[in-house]
């Protein structure tokens, strides 16, 4: 089994988007028996986040919810970024032999500059840390959407060039894997469902909350009696997300959209099928909210955790980054 790596930023609570985009897949991988390697991206946040005590609580927010969802860490390595220092030092080692123009042919700087991140030389050079995340334990594969691609790619870049420059072969070169069938799931209010549109949907949200939020997604005018375009609502889009398209649950709501009169003389509303996705969400987040509850009770076993994760990925990057000395003639 390939080894797999992925990494977030530490940027506020998980999401609908965040589960059905890239957590579920980690637990698919997690049960096919794959060696995952999964990271909060603390070094990473630090190129917008200004809030040191609102960086810590993220961190472990995000750890307590991935452990909910499902990752095991007796099966999955579960570490913050900043406890596998090695990763640091094989950025620069990267950055030797990165020429300038790489960096600057990146789209996501571009990208988030014009969102009005400060550009800062840490926004510059983060595909070399994030290089060095992957190559420092040898990755083999890294779970992406198709808007990371190109890291992956520049990855993939720097190990052969640093392999060619010092005659040797340190790095393996890791493959990209798209999540397959993976919907971009809407928010609240249509766009796609993102922390920075405050549009999200939080699955560990206290149930009377949760349903608040749920009737709060904006839908057209469309009436009980009339039929509707499940395709283009949010609400559809996102239960289809979430339980899959081929679900017998899935093809009933459609079923309700289009053809409201067929399936109940009362015909069938967006309250309706709000409703539905609601009971979804609560149905198939159950065992996770659950375990969210018992770990909040034990803040100790998240530390555990993260030093047991960090322990075994130092391992694996301390052989890689002795090795990238030897080659460098830095032993």
């Amino acid at each position: 089994m390939p080894r797999i790596l992925s990494g977030i930023q530490p940027s506020g609570q998980l999401h609908l988007g965040n589960y059905c985009g890239a957590i579920r897949q980690f637990l698919d991988l997690q049960a096919e028996g794959h060696e995952l390697f999964i990271f909060v991206a603390s070094y990473h946040a630090l190129t917008s986040q200004r809030d040191a005590a609102a960086l810590r609580t993220n961190v472990r927010q995000i750890v307590v919810d991935y452990l909910a969802f499902g990752l095991d860490p007796a099966k999955t390595n579960l570490y913050v970024q900043q406890d596998v220092p090695e990763v640091t030092e094989l950025a620069w080692l990267l950055s030797c032999v990165c020429p300038l123009s790489w960096m600057e042919k990146m789209v996501s700087y571009k990208d988030k500059v014009a969102k009005g991140l400060p550009a800062s030389v840490g926004l510059f050079s983060y595909p070399i840390l994030q290089a060095a995340d992957i190559l420092a334990p040898q990755a083999e594969v890294v779970p992406v959407g198709r808007d990371q691609v190109q890291h992956v790619e520049i990855t993939r870049d720097l190990a052969a060039r640093f392999n060619e420059e010092f005659k040797t072969e340190v790095f393996r070169l890791p493959a990209h894997r798209l999540a397959k069938d993976a919907e971009v799931l809407p928010g609240i209010d249509g766009e796609k469902m993102s922390k920075s549109y405050g549009n999200t949907i939080d699955p560990f949200q206290e149930e009377k909350a949760l349903r608040k939020r749920v009737m709060s997604i904006k839908t057209d005018s469309r009436g009980v009696l009339d039929a509707k375009d499940p395709d283009g609502c949010a609400v559809f889009r996102i239960f289809r997300g979430l339980a899959g398209a081929a679900d017998p649950r899935t093809v009933a709501l459609g079923a309700k959209y289009r053809e409201p009169l067929l399936q109940s003389p009362d015909g069938f509303g967006y309250g309706h099928a709000k409703q539905a996705l609601f009971e979804l969400i609560l149905d198939h987040f159950g065992p996770a909210r659950a375990r969210r509850a018992a770990i909040m009770a034990d803040p100790a076993l998240v530390d555990r955790v993260l030093a047991d994760g960090a322990a075994r990925a130092r391992a694996v990057a301390q052989e890689t980054l002795g090795r990238a000395r030897r080659a460098c003639g830095l032993d």
